[in-house]
């Protein structure tokens, strides 16, 4: 194990001696890293940042959708990149959704992770706390509502309370750019076409979940969303049988499951004659 910043970073990808490239981080990060394993033609798996859609449709059973937003955003404190921070409700229970969303948030429990009875944890810096709180004010200043949170929280180390944010419009900036916080933005569609066209719009595709008791369309809308971890009436299950890993900038390769084998190796071809070679002269 080798410990260091960029620069350490940077040694490592050039050296020859190393076969292979894996980065877990941001998009700006990972052009970098990809442009510098070039030059050694190296093997790449990259799971960089996202942006991902949560489809909740009419007829999902309401709680469990709520709880599929909970898991999706708030679980590590938003510190998640998969996390599906786009929450798409459709109109017929939008605003049952919303208001049952900010009942179960007054359950929240933070302090000491260690403790059994706390729910919620810390932000890993002061930075990231200052950024989170920037992305808030940014929401209140470009119209959505704030329905919860939207504040720091006391305690030793860098709080901001679970933050949902309803009427939320796809040209804001709390719907286009990576958090990495505890900050939800609700939006409302009316159809299937609707919700499927404006959850593609994101130069990412990580993850992607669908909320619905019909299967058929489940399955229909999955396959239409531009994403490569993708989940049926849940969010963020990933067991180590199942490959993770994104598309556009969210980023290259898989990890788990045989898929992670596979980028982790190098495949040779080995072709053995048990017959006479005939040659034409």
């Amino acid at each position: 194990m080798v410990q260091g910043l960029g620069d350490v970073g940077a040694k490592l990808i050039a050296d020859p001696r190393i076969a292979k490239v894996s980065l877990t981080g941001s998009v700006p990060t990972g052009r970098r890293v990809y442009a510098a394993a070039a030059e050694g033609i190296k093997n790449v798996t990259m799971e960089l940042g996202g942006k991902s859609p949560l489809l909740i449709f009419d007829d999902a059973v309401l709680d469990d959708a709520v709880s599929g937003a909970i898991l999706g955003n708030f679980y590590s404190s938003g510190q998640v990149c998969s996390n599906g921070t786009r929450v798409f409700v459709q109109a017929g229970i939008y605003d049952a959704f919303v208001a049952r969303l900010a009942e179960r948030l007054a359950g929240v429990k933070h302090g000491d992770p260690q403790n059994p009875e706390v729910n919620f944890g810390p932000l890993v810096s002061a930075a990231q706390r200052d950024k989170v709180l920037g992305y808030i004010e940014k929401g209140r200043a470009e119209g959505a509502r704030l329905v919860a949170g939207g504040t720091e929280m006391s305690g030793p180390g860098f709080w901001v309370a679970p933050t949902v944010f309803a009427d939320v419009t796809d040209d804001m900036t709390i719907a286009k750019e990576e958090i990495f916080g505890p900050v939800l933005s609700v939006l409302k569609f009316e159809d299937e076409d609707e919700a499927v066209t404006r959850a593609n719009a994101s130069e990412f595709g990580l993850s992607a979940g669908v909320f619905t008791r019909d299967i058929t369309r489940a399955h229909r809308v999955i396959g239409a969303l531009d994403a490569g971890s993708c989940f049926i009436n849940s969010y963020n299950d990933a067991p180590v049988e199942v490959p993770f890993g994104g598309s556009k900038m969210s980023g290259v390769g898989r990890e788990n499951a045989k898929a992670a084998i596979e980028h982790y190796s190098q495949l040779k071809s080995v072709f053995v004659r048990m017959t006479p070679i005939e040659a034409p002269f």
